[in-house]
């Protein structure tokens, strides 16, 4: 299975942005998607943005639609998510996955491996 590390989260005025990076080690091939999600206090777990492997194109959240871009380093086994025009909310952690199978990649019931999130907050 796959090992994901997440990093880049960090607190930001609203209207700034964020990277958040989702480095990939052991068993990095054969997957369908990877993506981002987000969880806040006393939320479900909702998809943000994934990427389907192999030029599948991208996905995103309603919300998030033209402030965020998801993108792969595919040399470093990296996932990346640019965070534009940041919006106040609750804080969320920030979640990398994978799924190995074919799936709708933006439901978190469809994906496989997870990393430990990296927190996100935006502040007024």
């Amino acid at each position: 299975q796959v090992q994901l590390t997440e990093s880049g989260g960090g607190s930001v005025q609203a209207g700034g942005s964020l990277r958040l990076s989702c480095a990939a080690s052991g068993y990095t091939y054969g997957h369908y998607c990877m993506g981002w999600f987000r969880q806040a206090p006393g939320k479900e777990r909702e998809g943000v943005a994934v990427l389907y492997i192999g030029g599948g194109g991208t996905s995103y959240a309603d919300s998030v639609k033209g402030r965020f871009t998801i993108s792969q380093d595919n040399a470093k086994n990296t996932l990346h998510l640019q965070m534009n025009s940041l919006k106040p909310e609750a804080p969320a952690i920030y979640y990398c996955a994978a799924a190995m199978y074919y799936s709708d990649c933006l439901d978190p019931e469809n994906l496989d491996a997870w990393g430990q999130g990296t927190l996100v907050t935006v502040s007024s």
